[in-house]
């Protein structure tokens, strides 16, 4: 065999490296809205995440989607946080495939999204 088809045949033969691409918010999303999403290059050992966030104080809830790449130390994790006067609890999931991480925001319930139009109103005003 000449050099050129054994040279071919050894770089057909290493595994390609193919970068990861996740789904990225540009913002957090409130419930019942779906963030604003776009691919993004992966770094190499990160996977694709989709955290949710659930916020109450009292009889106000609210619910934070967002999407991301991470590393696989950070998926599974659950956990508390408290912020803006509201206790927030966390969930994170991973995926490891392309855009894997697209899926819309699972449905509320309707007064969540009468409750942010409300509020929205009424910060305008």
């Amino acid at each position: 065999m000449s050099k050129l088809v054994c040279s071919l045949l050894l770089l057909c033969s290493l595994p390609a490296v193919v970068p990861l691409f996740c789904y990225t918010c540009v913002f957090p999303a409130i419930s019942p809205l779906d963030c604003i999403r776009f691919p993004l290059k992966c770094p190499t050992g990160q996977v694709c995440l989709s955290s949710r966030a659930v916020g109450e104080k009292g009889d106000f809830r609210v619910v934070l989607y967002e999407k991301s790449c991470v590393l696989p130390s950070l998926c599974g994790n659950k956990g508390e946080k408290h912020t803006m006067g509201l206790n927030f609890t966390f969930t994170n999931e991973c995926c490891n495939t392309h855009l894997c991480n697209g899926a819309e925001a699972p449905a509320t319930p309707y007064w969540t999204g009468t409750m942010l139009t409300l509020l929205i109103s009424y910060t305008v005003w």
